[in-house]
């Protein structure tokens, strides 16, 4: 999967990827992620790439050419609607990204996210160079940055090859499984490991008892209970 990250602040993103996971996946060939400054797409000498709105609104907004440039760069068909690739903006006034987005977007061959800064972006950016606008929650960040690593780190797990042992995904928190023949998305069953009793609390006896029917059955039932920490 090939994944691009349009920002003003490059150096951001740099010591989340060098590390754990996402590292090895990138070293792997499993993912392709790149990171492009917007400045270099800037309209001038000067690396401008904001100004100030129209109407006499505070702040600073991100221009319109800059982004276009950019995502004519990267993409291989200017922005055109695909199965295969979505242009993402960073926005708080944007979906709420959740689980089953990421599932969506884990899909596809290529990812590109928009990450602002400042005030905010043109509304031209919003209305015709993206596919669609993503927000992590119902609060204000200083930039798109965190978001758009939130968004990587999740997607990047759940391409087959990343995580190692592609089971190791298929039952945790927030995924969609059968039970009785209804899918349903819950949190991850209770894990426990040793030492078997630690401060008097000790592992549920049926983990210890060696019948993977009772265990299987226990999981089950606790996903039921919604378990959460």
């Amino acid at each position: 999967m090939k994944i691009d990250i349009i920002t003003l602040f490059p150096k951001m993103f740099e010591s989340p990827f060098a590390e754990s996971i996402i590292k090895r996946a990138i070293k792997n060939g499993i993912i392709d992620l790149k990171i492009h400054n917007l400045r270099d797409f800037a309209i001038d000498s000067y690396g401008s790439v904001d100004d100030k709105p129209f109407g006499g609104d505070v702040g600073m907004l991100i221009r319109p050419e800059p982004v276009y440039e950019a995502l004519k760069e990267i993409s291989d068909v200017r922005f055109q609607m695909s199965n295969k690739k979505k242009i993402i903006l960073m926005s708080a006034r944007g979906k709420k990204f959740d689980q089953k987005k990421a599932e969506e977007l884990a899909k596809l061959d290529n990812l590109i996210l928009v990450a602002g800064h400042y005030e905010g972006f043109d509304q031209r950016i919003s209305d015709f160079m993206v596919d669609e606008e993503i927000s992590i929650g119902d609060y204000i960040l200083t930039g798109g940055e965190l978001p758009a690593m939130i968004i990587t780190d999740a997607v990047s797990r759940l391409i087959p090859g990343v995580l190692g042992r592609d089971k190791s995904n298929q039952i945790e928190s927030w995924s969609e499984i059968e039970i009785e023949g209804k899918k349903i998305r819950t949190m991850e069953y209770p894990q426990y490991t040793r030492p078997q009793e630690f401060m008097g609390h000790k592992v549920p006896e049926v983990l210890v008892s060696g019948d993977p029917k009772k265990i299987k059955e226990w999981q089950i039932e606790q996903i039921k209970k919604g378990f959460q920490k």
